[in-house]
């Protein structure tokens, strides 16, 4: 008899729409932390969920694996962009706002810069009693960053996050929450 295995046994390798299970520290070249993910989330290999220097980074490991490297800003979240700042009126934002809360461009006040960008995401990043600065800078850009992976599963994608593209975590992308400012819809 040939030799069989028991796939429930057998170590999946990474390939394009699998789902992986990762844990990380994603540093800056200084070594500074910006982000630890000490319990494993699932993303989707082939989607929408990780940057490509990530996903090609991981493919043909397996669980268990320890992955490192160093990804450029253009790899990543891309150079910063300084027309990318926008200095706008205090008056036109409710009193509760706060800087790091990001705000859909769709959503900004009447009266903000017109050559501001609606499909960008704004983070508050200075808050002055005449002026608000808002940024469409993602919080990453222009930083190369290191990121320490460990593949703690792998496994087969199920036809609906193939078809989504993700498994739906959204580490890489901004994506909406409630309300936190009344009259804002802002973005994490």
């Amino acid at each position: 008899m040939g030799e069989g295995r028991n796939c429930d046994n057998c170590l999946m390798e990474i390939t394009s729409h699998c789902v992986v299970a990762l844990t990380w520290v994603l540093s800056d070249t200084l070594g500074e932390e910006l982000d630890v993910l000490d319990e494993p989330v699932e993303f989707l290999v082939g989607g929408k969920d990780l940057l490509p220097a990530i996903e090609e980074a991981l493919q043909g490991h397996q669980a268990g694996a320890m992955v490192q490297l160093q990804i450029e800003p253009e790899q990543a979240f891309g150079d910063f962009n300084e027309q990318l700042l926008f200095l706008e009126p205090r008056q036109l934002f409710p009193a509760e706002l706060e800087v790091g809360l990001t705000i859909e461009g769709s959503a900004l006040p009447a009266g903000c810069h017109p050559e501001a960008p609606r499909e960008a995401l704004y983070t508050v990043t200075d808050i002055y009693p005449e002026h608000v600065v808002l940024d469409a800078n993602h919080p990453l850009a222009g930083i190369a960053i290191r990121l320490r992976m460990r593949v703690e599963s792998v496994r087969e994608a199920s036809e609906e996050e193939r078809q989504r593209g993700s498994t739906g975590t959204g580490f890489f992308r901004i994506e909406a929450l409630a309300d936190p400012v009344p009259g804002l819809r802002t973005l994490h």
